[in-house]
């Protein structure tokens, strides 16, 4: 085949790819590749445009036995680090043997193979603290305290929270397994939004009372509807009430807002609107981007104090993601914090 022949193949490719010649010149690159490397790379040596040792040496022998390899190209497209897979073949042109070499982008692999052993590390600091403190106080129990029944009483209470704190974690997790493996499925019962707060707030009402907490819910007389799980809608709206209550401050007032919108911008139609107004301490903006993220925590002892897992709005956010709504979070230092929640709903009529 000839160069223009090999110009076209090359630009036909969905990968950024070169052409080198046996004498280690570049004889053509497509747009991607010129992109990714240089507008200037056609005529020059490989060795100046393609720096990295490993890249190199995976070229340079390919070239010498003809014998198909692959390695990594590392560099940073201006916003993050970027990875490649650099595949190297032997082809024959018009003007001999030559090396066509490819790069396919796998940066996003890397970051969901790095997800994953933040994860993995994530869960495992979790369980490793209660643990070890279950692991000691056992410990002592069995030794130095057996025949103290005050200090037995008093590890027993300790131990029983450490617990308390395990099975929440690992219920949380079972949590965020199963509506990440159902997000792709979208409910469709329909379901009376307005019913599914006050059963929230039924249940919540005691722990607003013990943090001497306000609760005041203003809905419409009408029913709102959308297509929903009312059990994750639930869980939903446990979770945002619940923090407002335990981060709004004792003495203070949680708002609840539902109302409908006849054409809602965030979701394109009609929807539900839900939004939880607490009066607390507020949020500074620095943090506001990741509250959704897996064990997230603006401060990790109030929170571990308080008996959050750091999951709790990773899983509102995956709810929501199933039910194509919408989160937004605002908040205002001193003033308070506000989660609004905007769902799919029925037409208004």
């Amino acid at each position: 085949m000839d160069v223009q022949g090999f110009d076209a193949l090359l630009e036909a490719m969905p990968l950024p790819a070169v052409l080198i010649g046996a004498d280690e010149r570049i004889i053509t690159a497509n747009t991607k590749a010129q992109s990714l490397l240089s507008s200037q790379v056609k005529g020059r040596h490989f060795i100046t445009v393609l720096r990295q040792p490993a890249v190199l040496d995976t070229i340079e022998l390919c070239l010498q036995d003809s014998t198909p390899r692959q390695t990594q190209y590392l560099t940073n497209d201006g916003a993050q680090d970027t990875t490649f897979v650099v595949s190297c073949a032997q082809v024959s042109s018009a003007a001999g043997q030559a090396v066509l070499v490819s790069f396919e982008d796998i940066t996003h692999l890397q970051q969901v193979s790095q997800m994953r052993r933040d994860f993995v590390a994530n869960v495992s600091h979790e369980l490793r603290t209660p643990l070890t403190a279950l692991l000691g106080f056992i410990e002592t129990l069995q030794g130095p305290a057996r025949n103290d029944s005050a200090a037995t009483d008093r590890f027993l209470g300790i131990m029983a929270g450490e617990a308390g704190r395990m099975e929440r974690l690992v219920n949380d997790l079972l949590s965020l397994s199963r509506v990440e493996s159902g997000e792709r499925v979208r409910p469709t019962t329909i379901i009376e939004v307005g019913g599914v707060i006050q059963s929230v707030l039924h249940t919540l009402r005691p722990l607003a009372a013990e943090t001497d907490v306000t609760i005041t819910l203003k809905a419409p007389e009408s029913p709102v509807n959308i297509p929903a799980d009312a059990d994750q809608l639930a869980q939903v709206m446990s979770n945002l009430i619940e923090n407002a209550i335990k981060y709004g401050g004792a003495g203070h007032e949680v708002e609840i807002t539902l109302s409908q919108s006849a054409n809602e911008p965030l979701v394109r139609g009609p929807a539900a609107v839900i939004v939880v107004q607490d009066h607390g301490p507020g949020i500074e903006d620095i943090h506001l981007p990741r509250l959704t993220e897996r064990f997230y925590r603006i401060d990790n002892h109030r929170s571990r104090e308080m008996g959050g897992t750091g999951l709790g709005l990773a899983i509102v956010k995956h709810i929501i993601n199933r039910h194509r709504g919408r989160l937004r979070v605002t908040s205002t230092m001193g003033q308070g914090s506000e989660f609004r929640v905007v769902l799919p709903a029925e037409a208004v009529t």
